[in-house]
């Protein structure tokens, strides 16, 4: 029996909350999202790490589906959506744009970007800010080594592809990078499942591995330099046991002009929405909350 089947009610109603699956072509991909809510509202978009999808978000995505037009993206490469030959930040801030052009929301939107994703929302409300009301980054630390790049180097978890004969045999090898030692099963389960693909003799995880050959020389430098550049309402929350060390997220406070909280999300690992997902969720209305009833404070930026 799946663990789902054991989960608290609170995440059955958020799996059961209907969605729909749409698609957009950008520069020769598929471009697969996921979207709750009814068509014409204000956006909230949601963007995966790395080797994640859209899915990893469901539990938390589908219970603003009230208020917002909710959509989370499979970038190319991860999920249902097409592979590359190369892949570039700068190209998933464009398949995100896609998406909200797509998605049918009203104004600019709330973007949540995890680890690597909340690399792309960076650079997305850098390059993209037409649509971008707002970003909040979920343990996205922009100068220390990338964990998935790291272990795509050294082949621990991303470096041979294995084709499982059951579902089962698959859910068994399932390992988030990096490991956290908390995570509920029946998350685990759902994200778990939703990761598999059917293939010739059995079943593959869906991610192609080529993303992190595209950034061996690490993403989270790469998105540093759009740091300043972004003019929208930002929060950054912290895991207590994930990547952005306090340096980390003092230092990017700097760079956006000391006008961002940052927030620490207590007893969590750096994949939140896996261990502490009511804490995230607590930390995400209540940020959605201040910013419709408070007025955004200017940058304060040093003089060149």
């Amino acid at each position: 029996m799946p663990a789902s089947a054991d989960a608290p009610r609170w995440f059955k109603r958020a799996l059961d909350v209907p969605f729909t699956d749409g698609f957009v072509t950008v520069d020769g991909a598929s471009i697969h999202y996921v979207a709750w809510g009814r068509p014409g509202r204000r956006g909230l978009v949601f963007v995966h790490g790395g080797a994640a999808h859209a899915h990893w978000w469901t539990h938390i995505a589908a219970t603003f589906a009230n208020d917002f037009r909710v959509v989370a993206i499979d970038l190319s490469g991860h999920g249902d959506s097409g592979h590359r030959a190369r892949y570039d930040l700068p190209q998933w801030t464009d398949e995100v744009a896609a998406v909200i052009a797509a998605a049918d929301v009203d104004g600019p939107c709330v973007i949540v970007g995890h680890s690597m994703g909340g690399m792309v929302t960076i650079g997305t409300a850098a390059l993209h800010p037409d649509v971008v009301a707002g970003v909040i980054i979920c343990d996205s630390p922009v100068t220390s080594p990338d964990p998935e790049v790291t272990s795509y180097r050294s082949k621990d978890a991303f470096g041979r592809p294995r084709t499982y004969l059951t579902v089962e045999d698959a859910l068994q090898r399932f390992r988030t990078v990096p490991e956290q030692r908390n995570d509920l099963d029946y998350v685990i389960d759902h994200v778990a499942r939703r990761s598999l693909r059917a293939v010739e003799g059995g079943f593959q995880w869906k991610f192609d591995r080529e993303i992190f050959a595209s950034f061996e020389a690490g993403m989270r430098s790469m998105a540093k330099p759009y740091l300043p550049q972004v003019a929208c309402r930002f929060a950054l929350l912290r895991s207590q046991y994930g990547l952005v060390t306090k340096d980390i997220g003092a230092e990017m406070y700097d760079d956006l002009g000391r006008n961002a909280p940052v927030i620490e999300i207590p007893q969590a690992g750096h994949h939140a929405m896996l261990d502490q997902p009511l804490i995230l969720l607590t930390a995400l209305r209540t940020l959605l909350a201040d910013w419709d009833h408070s007025d955004p404070h200017r940058p304060v930026r040093e003089p060149a």
